[in-house]
């Protein structure tokens, strides 16, 4: 099997450790893209502990390819659809596919449909496929249970929870669910829209559509995690009666009818960590994962092996449950 040549764009801790799966797997990392005037024309084995990969990092994707052809743009930028459609246009433009974690593009659909339109508009334009994923959004909390529903003759409700020690992750995320700020710190920034788990909605509305109901609303209730004593680790020190993290409620609800709950907890010092998929109908199903699934490992490794599939299908913006099942290839 030739190998599929890739450039990642986008070389933040996630980029990094995207290269340094890759570099590992049956792809070819013929490019690398950073905006960041420190990180430009820097050697990306180099950036990233590698040693024998000798690849200038690029500022844009058409740089990189006037040295290299490639395949696939694996895209670990931003978060949110608004900032990534320029982004993505510009790829799209140059004949490349695109395989991103921006979270709000899990299933922007609903919530971001001007912004998905002109995505995919683009996409079918220029003859490449778009998705966006991740662990979560992408798999857990939303591809998963729906994945397990084909066993079932009738489902009432899904629910699944994800419970985590974020005592084990990267400083960037525990800093993301608020881990340490104050309560009126947590509170603020719970307002302006910067500590929240992002995408619990995009999972709600892609469960919904797979499933065919129609939901009259949906909500995301953000609370914090209250440390009941001083937590001490070797990355961050939190006080008693300040955040631990976050603990996040996210429902769909039709005709007055709670269908989909999907509740993310993740805290330093959280006592235990898994991963629970609850389907109630006929079979009624629950899964559980003991542990949980590392999520920067599994984004990592997600996007990864989603570049197989998305060279596959038609042009135009995807999710995970519109192409064919993602998995481990080599």
């Amino acid at each position: 099997m030739e190998k599929i040549k890739v450039i990642i764009m986008g070389l933040g801790p996630l980029g990094v450790k995207t290269v340094k799966f890759a570099s590992r797997r049956n792809l070819e990392i013929t490019g690398a893209v950073d905006i960041n005037p420190s990180v430009k024309g820097k050697n990306l084995g180099k950036h990233c502990g590698i040693e024998g990969l000798s690849i200038p990092i690029s500022s844009s994707v058409k740089e990189a390819l006037a040295r290299a052809k490639a395949d696939v743009v694996i895209l670990t930028t931003v978060s949110d659809v608004k900032r990534i459609v320029s982004q993505i246009k510009e790829i799209a433009e140059c004949g490349l596919h695109v395989v991103s974690t921006c979270e709000e593009l899990s299933y922007p659909w609903d919530a971001h449909s001007e912004g998905a339109n002109e995505i995919d508009g683009t996409a079918k334009k220029c003859g490449v496929a778009v998705i966006g994923t991740g662990v979560n959004p992408g798999f857990l909390m939303d591809f998963l249970p729906t994945a397990l529903t084909a066993v079932c003759q009738n489902v009432e409700k899904i629910k699944v929870s994800r419970i985590q020690n974020a005592q084990f992750r990267r400083v960037p995320f525990q800093k993301k669910i608020g881990a340490g700020l104050t309560l009126d710190e947590f509170e603020a920034k719970k307002n302006d829209g910067s500590l929240r788990h992002v995408g619990l909605t995009e999972s709600i509305q892609m469960i919904a559509s797979r499933m065919g109901w129609k939901l009259d609303r949906t909500e995301d209730i953000i609370e914090a995690v209250i440390a009941e004593k001083d937590i001490v680790t070797d990355a961050i020190t939190i006080k008693a009666g300040n955040a631990a993290g976050v603990f996040q409620t996210g429902r769909g609800w039709s005709n007055g009818k709670e269908l989909i709950s999907l509740i993310f907890r993740a805290a330093v010092g959280e006592p235990e960590t898994y991963d629970l998929v609850e389907i109630t109908g006929e079979p009624d199903i629950r899964s559980k994962i003991e542990g949980g699934v590392n999520g920067d490992i599994a984004t990592c490794a997600i996007i990864i092996n989603a570049v197989k599939q998305i060279i596959r299908v038609s042009p135009g913006l995807k999710t995970m449950v519109d192409i064919p099942a993602v998995s481990f290839f080599n």
